[in-house]
């Protein structure tokens, strides 16, 4: 029998590791604190009752981030389905349906202590069976499940509360993977025999967590309701979460400084952010929450023959500033990395790796030795430049006029999203690219997808867009995805950074601004590395 390593956290040891945090975490606006701010009910004493006013932008196709986890159903599906675990600011496990945890030390085995007495809100129990169903339809149609669980050979339900995941090889991102917004326990007995991709539930979904979903007024508001019978009473402390969806974002602006919304991420303009610090009644807070851990880049096409070259790279990574974008189209609120896994993931960020030197004359200078005379008009070179609608079109146009001074005409293309998905990664239709592909919560999920040869694929959005091809970054992405000795990984994730910086199939610009307005009233919205995607079980309003 394999022997096994046990977790098991308490909420008071996590508790003291926000107590802790806060001594270090500070935010932009004075020596207020961010993530502490965010957690701050640790020092109050909760409050029941109230309704909390939530503005999310844009207002997603389904309610559970169950088969997409395009748009905001991450941030409302855990209010009401749940995942096994939770996690704190350093991304360390905490319990939630499961209580305890072992692996064993092949890695092969996970093993799960399920907590007794959680009921769905139908009154069903939950069980062992919930899970085991969960987890075997994730790895089939959720969009990063059949990645994050393709390891998953069974999963063992020996008893109404333990469940075992059994792999075919090591998964050490396993244990990161399963928050509810990430990957969400559904109740077998809705789902099973069903239609998973057109169920009812995945819009009105039966969860076992603090809120109990009523109605969804599609472009306009949804409604949850305190569940009663949640088992970590006396939580949750507010009666209602009224979602609002406002797509005008001078009319969110005014819900929030009128006070008629009390919480709204990425809600307003970022040269409204000054002023909205400023107001009494609100907070600012800029957090890259660790879970999500937005990235952005620019990706070369290399099937353009130009960009084949690495002396061009070179030049267009020295004509662009990116920390001068920071200032310009960011307005200072973003965390520039020159790194391919940005700050927010401290355990693996490169932070030797540095941005070029921004030095025109040695882009110019770049660009002769490859051949790129300016013409006439002093042209060197025509490039197609689209990008994400996730990213600023302000960005674009910074990319331009820094391209414009070393001969390379850049032409912005604008497009909506689908249409762009389907121009960058079916069509391929474009030169250089601004992405907005996020780390997530650990590099084999989130930046593997990127410079995976292997993961180039025509029609997989978000994949490998450049079409990057290196053995050697191959081979030490592939190793960590299996490695169980946490030094080793680390090591090979910042390898592989290394040469990514070297090859240069992408400039980095690092994680935009993530601005978060909330009334000063609300408390503890956000205790956990999942930030708004959390549960808001701990959130409550002062009077």
């Amino acid at each position: 029998m394999s022997s096994f390593t046990r977790f098991a956290v308490g909420r008071r040891s996590f508790a003291l590791t926000l107590a802790a945090a806060a001594l270090c975490v500070s935010g932009l606006f004075g020596a207020t604190p961010t993530l502490a701010q965010a957690a701050e009910g640790a020092r109050s004493e909760a409050r029941h009752g109230g309704s909390l006013n939530w503005i999310v932008t844009p207002e997603p196709a389904s309610f559970i981030p169950l088969t997409t986890t395009a748009g905001t159903n991450a941030e409302l599906g855990p209010k009401v389905v749940e995942g096994l675990l939770t996690y704190d600011s350093d991304l360390n496990p905490l319990p939630l349906l499961a209580t305890e945890w072992q692996i064993s030390e092949d890695g092969l085995r996970y093993t799960f202590t399920l907590r007794q007495g959680v009921k769905w809100h139908d009154g069903e129990d939950f069980t062992s069976e919930d899970v085991a169903f969960s987890i075997l339809t994730l790895k089939d149609v959720h969009p990063r499940g059949r990645a994050i669980f393709s390891n998953v050979s069974e999963v063992q339900t020996p008893d109404a509360h333990t469940a075992i995941i059994v792999l075919s090889k090591p998964a050490p991102h396993l244990l990161t993977a399963l928050a509810g917004a990430e990957s969400p326990i559904i109740p077998k007995h809705l789902y099973e025999g069903t239609d998973i991709l057109a169920s009812q539930y995945n819009s009105a979904p039966i969860g076992t967590g603090p809120f109990v979903f009523k109605e969804w007024v599609k472009g306009s508001h949804i409604v949850l309701e305190r569940n009663p019978e949640y088992w970590d009473q006396p939580k949750p402390y507010l009666d209602q979460i009224v979602v609002r969806f406002i797509p005008d974002a001078v009319a969110r602006a005014a819900a929030i400084e009128s006070g008629s919304a009390d919480l709204a991420g990425q809600a307003i303009p970022l040269s409204d952010v000054k002023r909205f610090s400023e107001m009494p009644h609100v907070r600012v807070d800029t957090i890259n929450w660790p879970y999500i851990s937005v990235h952005q880049q620019m990706f070369f096409n290399l099937d353009t023959p130009a960009l084949q070259d690495k002396r061009v790279r070179e030049a267009i990574a020295h004509a662009i500033n990116v920390e001068a974008l920071n200032k310009i189209v960011w307005f200072g609120y973003g965390e520039p990395s020159a790194a391919a896994i940005g700050k927010a993931s401290t355990k693996y960020h490169n932070p030797d790796i540095k941005f070029r030197v921004h030095d025109i004359k040695k882009a110019q200078a770049l660009l002769d030795e490859a051949g790129l005379a300016p013409n006439a008009d002093g042209i060197r070179l025509k490039l197609r430049l689209i990008y994400n609608p996730f990213q600023e079109r302000r960005a674009a146009d910074f990319v331009r006029q820094s391209l414009s001074r070393i001969g390379i005409d850049a032409e912005i293309q604008n497009y909506d999203f689908g249409t762009y998905v389907g121009k960058a990664y079916t069509d391929r239709d474009w030169d250089l690219t601004l992405e907005a592909l996020a780390n997530i919560f650990d590099p084999t999920v989130g930046v593997q997808r990127v410079y995976w040869s292997r993961n180039f694929q025509v029609g997989l959005p978000f994949s490998n867009a450049a079409h990057y091809v290196n053995p050697e970054v191959d081979r030490l992405l592939e190793a960590a995805a299996v490695e169980v000795d946490e030094d080793q990984r680390r090591e090979q994730f910042l390898k592989m950074q290394e040469i990514i910086d070297e090859d240069l199939p992408a400039i980095q610009f690092g994680a935009n601004p993530q601005i978060t307005v909330v009334a000063k009233k609300v408390k503890d919205y956000a205790p956990t590395g999942e930030g708004l995607r959390g549960s808001f079980s701990e959130l409550y309003l002062e009077p």
